[in-house]
């Protein structure tokens, strides 16, 4: 690659990494071209990318683009998984991948601005995605006016039934 490729590479990058919710390394090593072909699906059915990139010009599209604390996981072959939106399910697909193949493994990574170790990266994975937390929401709030409700039309109910009680009564 000619120096004037690597800058250009770099642009890029740094221009990506600008408006990332979250960039995840990782630590491709030994995996087969199959594998990395299924780990590019799962990361594209998140709404992620994965793009294999040199180490060196990495940090320099990180310095680029204002992000720091990924300097020290860029070792080794490295993979950036990144997302322009919700980092869940992307994190969710990165660590169910690592459950199935021994020799990819999540380094770290940076989501809105913060350093996650593995471990936070797989608690991350664990939470439920944005869709399900709006509805846990949206019932949370609709919970009162259900209630109020429900107590509002207890009372009609209760005379409808003493009416047709009494009616019954009379008719017997």
């Amino acid at each position: 690659m000619h120096k004037q490729e690597k800058a250009e590479l770099v642009g890029s990058l740094s221009e990506r990494f600008r408006g990332l919710k979250a960039a995840i390394v990782t630590e491709y090593r030994g995996l087969t071209v199959e594998q990395m072909t299924g780990l590019r699906k799962k990361v594209r059915q998140a709404e992620g990318n994965l793009r294999v990139v040199k180490n060196r010009l990495a940090k320099r599209a990180f310095q680029g683009a204002s992000v720091t604390g990924l300097d020290d996981f860029l070792v080794g072959p490295t993979a950036l998984a990144t997302a322009d939106r919700d980092p869940v399910p992307l994190a969710k697909a990165l660590v169910d991948f690592a459950k199935g193949n021994e020799l990819f493994k999540i380094k770290g990574g940076v989501v809105e601005g913060k350093v996650l170790n593995p471990a936070q990266l797989s608690a991350l994975a664990k939470l439920p995605s944005r869709e399900e937390l709006l509805s846990q929401l949206l019932s949370v709030m609709n919970g009162p006016a259900r209630n109020l409700v429900t107590v509002l039309a207890a009372v009609p109910r209760g005379l409808v039934t003493a009416i047709k009680a009494i009616g019954e009564k009379k008719s017997a």
